[in-house]
């Protein structure tokens, strides 16, 4: 995980790359026990905090993202670059590895 000494404000993201702040993990299991940081999944849900201005077409057109700026959404496990800004855990990752977006 690269470790950059930026605020989350100052990056945009390019074409269709959306900056995910990530959700904490859980810290216990249901049954009370406390878990070691080795043992936590990485956590696949997030807020949209940066959004690109959109992929061009073939046309030269932009397509607009379907998501937005303080969108909770459920992305892929493995995708996109684990970033560090200001002390928060960010997911820099591309639209289509946004699986849902959150009610």
């Amino acid at each position: 995980m690269a470790a950059i000494t930026l605020a989350a404000s100052s990056v945009k993201p390019l074409a269709d790359r959306v900056l995910i702040k990530v959700s904490a993990s859980e810290e216990t299991t249901a049954g009370g026990i406390l878990l070691p940081d080795t043992a936590k999944e990485k956590p696949q849900v997030g807020e949209i905090t940066a959004v690109g201005p959109g992929k061009t077409d073939d046309k030269g057109t932009r397509q607009a993202l379907e998501v937005k700026i303080g969108d909770k959404v459920l992305y892929s496990k493995y995708a996109g670059t684990d970033i560090k800004l200001g002390g928060d855990e960010f997911v820099l990752l591309s639209e289509k590895d946004i699986l849902a977006v959150l009610g």
